[in-house]
C-alpha cells in the first residue's frame, strides 16, 4: 500500500491516495465491536474466545497504518448482595490484551479497563455479562 501511495503521488494523483486512505478508514470504523465471553469466575480464553482475538489481530494487520488503538472494556455479571467486581472484569481485559499482545499486535496501542458489572436479559443469559467487548479506535 505505501508503494502504491508513493506511486500516486509521484503521478500527482494525491486525491486518490487520501481516497484510499479515507476508504479505509470508513471500513475501519464499520468494523462491529467484538466480544470475548467467559465462564463463571474465569480469566481464561476458550478456543471461541481466542478465534475472536484472532480476528482481531488479523483486523489490525490489515488496516495496520489507519487506526491508533484498541479498546478493551471488561465486565463480569452482577451477584446479588454483593459489590461490582471491577478487578474480575479488568483482569478479563488483561487477559485479551495479553493474547492479543501474543498474536502480534503492539502492547501500546491497547488500551484495557474493567467497569464491573454489567447487566444481562435474564438469568439464563448471565454468560452475556461476563464478557471483554473490543473496539477499534481511530
Amino acid at each position: 500500500m505505501r508503494r502504491r501511495a508513493a506511486l500516486l503521488t509521484s503521478l500527482g494523483l494525491p486525491a486518490l491516495v487520501a481516497a484510499c486512505g479515507n476508504r479505509q478508514r470508513m471500513d475501519l470504523l464499520s468494523q462491529p465491536t467484538r466480544s470475548v465471553f467467559f465462564a463463571d469466575d474465569s480469566v481464561a480464553l476458550d478456543a471461541a474466545a481466542q478465534g475472536v482475538v484472532r480476528d482481531v489481530s488479523d483486523t489490525y494487520k490489515r488496516y495496520t497504518r489507519t487506526w491508533s488503538r484498541i479498546q478493551l472494556v471488561g465486565y463480569v455479571a452482577p451477584e446479588p448482595g454483593q459489590a461490582p467486581l471491577v478487578s474480575l472484569s479488568r483482569a478479563r481485559a488483561e487477559a485479551v490484551r495479553n493474547a492479543l499482545i501474543a498474536d502480534g499486535v503492539p502492547g501500546n496501542i491497547i488500551t484495557f479497563e474493567g467497569r464491573g458489572a454489567a447487566a444481562f436479559s435474564s438469568p439464563d443469559m448471565a454468560v452475556e455479562a461476563r464478557r471483554v467487548d473490543i473496539r477499534f479506535a481511530l
